[in-house]
């Protein structure tokens, strides 16, 4: 299971960049203006020499000359004890997410065009985004410079019906792994099908594309999402949380 943790660990964190990071003894420390813990944390994903609590003393650091708190990531691939030793830090666990993966090769999808999905140049995708989300999220500089980042082959896809915009959705192609991300449906036309929609088109891209195997990221507490890709066929293979300062 770590190999394929790893694996997909890789590949989540080349198809959502950091603005800026650099390795520590084994540990990535990632930078994006604050923007989503993801991109601001630090991901312990390979062997490490330097003791736990030196280590941790070294992000914190690095953390506030940014001005940013320290975030840990804690999946799989952490060291046993990296979790208990934040704890009696008095760092809070928090954001408990499920990794899901669905295999593309056991059934096939249509492709975009016989759904109607719309593949969308970036900046037109970023208002479409904070439409369907009615925020001003998709504007954030962090977000904006995320996704101007994205190296590997990408599709930035949107439903529209009636000149209303009801669904839209990233998907980044890596190899034969195709990660999902920014996944969100208009308020008003939830409960639709049209979530079901718009995932079916963007898989049915990826499938197009080569692509095998396809993950997400979804948190714990988020039952609505987790429904639609359980309907889908995508299952969990590992799950990750956060730990944070303890203040609130």
């Amino acid at each position: 299971m770590k190999n394929q943790a790893l694996q997909i660990e890789e590949a989540a964190l080349n198809a959502w960049p950091a603005i800026h990071q650099f390795i520590y003894d084994g540990w990535i420390l990632r930078f994006s203006m604050g923007y989503t813990k993801r991109a601001n944390s630090v991901n312990p994903l390979y062997a490490s020499t330097l003791d736990l609590e030196t280590k941790i003393m070294g992000c914190e650091k690095a953390y506030a000359q940014q001005g940013l708190p320290p975030i840990f990531r804690i999946t799989p691939l952490a060291a046993n004890e990296l979790d208990s030793v934040l704890e009696r830090r008095g760092y809070r666990k928090i954001d408990l997410t499920h990794v899901m993966v669905l295999n593309l090769t056991q059934r096939s999808f249509l492709e975009p065009q016989e759904i109607g999905l719309r593949e969308l140049p970036l900046e037109q995708w970023i208002g479409v985004y904070s439409t369907v989300s009615e925020s001003v999220v998709g504007k954030q500089p962090g977000h904006v410079e995320i996704l101007r980042g994205i190296l590997q082959p990408h599709l930035l896809a949107a439903l529209e019906k009636s000149g209303q915009w009801l669904a839209c959705g990233l998907g980044v192609l890596e190899r034969d792994l195709f990660g999902l991300f920014d996944i969100i449906t208009h308020s008003s036309v939830r409960r639709q099908g049209f979530g079901t929609r718009l995932m079916e088109g963007m898989l049915g891209w990826a499938e197009f594309q080569g692509a095998t195997v396809s993950y997400l990221q979804v948190m714990d507490t988020n039952a609505p999402a987790r429904w639609l890709y359980q309907r889908l066929g995508f299952e969990d293979v590992y799950s990750y949380w956060y730990r944070v300062p303890g203040d609130e």
